[in-house]
Order: C-alpha cells, then structure tokens, then sequence
C-alpha cells in the first residue's frame, strides 16, 4: 500500500497478543505500527479472497442451471 494520511485508532488488544507483537516488532527491527498496517491490510486481502469474483460464481450458476442434471449424475 502506498503511503497515505494517517488517522488514529484508538482499540484495545489481548494483554498476551500486544506482547507478542511487540516481541514480533523488536526481534525483526520495526515499528509496531508497521506491523498493524501489515495485519489489517493482510485481513483485509484475506476477507476479500474469501468472496467468490461475481463473474465465477455468474459462470457457475449458468453452468449449474444448464447441466443440473448431469451433476447430479457425476455425484452418484
């Protein structure tokens, strides 16, 4: 991502992840923010994976429509 205004979050985090993090922070030589911008972007990428493309899954219900029958053939 490329660097952008900056707001602040103000949140609450488990005791022992915080702890992990900053560990995490320390031992590779960055700064804790780094980290967070690193995990909520790679959430956000995850979730968005998660979702099927609205074109596959249109593919897949005009597929599923036209040879129903014959799926349900292979499953047997």
């Amino acid at each position: 991502m490329a660097s952008q205004a900056r707001k602040t979050l103000a949140t609450q985090v488990d005791s022992e992840i915080l702890a992990a993090v900053h560990d995490l922070a320390q031992s590779e030589g960055r700064e804790l923010q780094s980290l967070v911008d690193e995990a909520l972007a790679d959430l956000i990428e995850k979730r968005h994976r998660a979702r099927p493309r609205p074109d596959v899954m249109a593919a897949y219900q005009s597929s599923h429509a036209r040879f129903s029958s014959l799926y349900k053939k292979l499953a047997e």
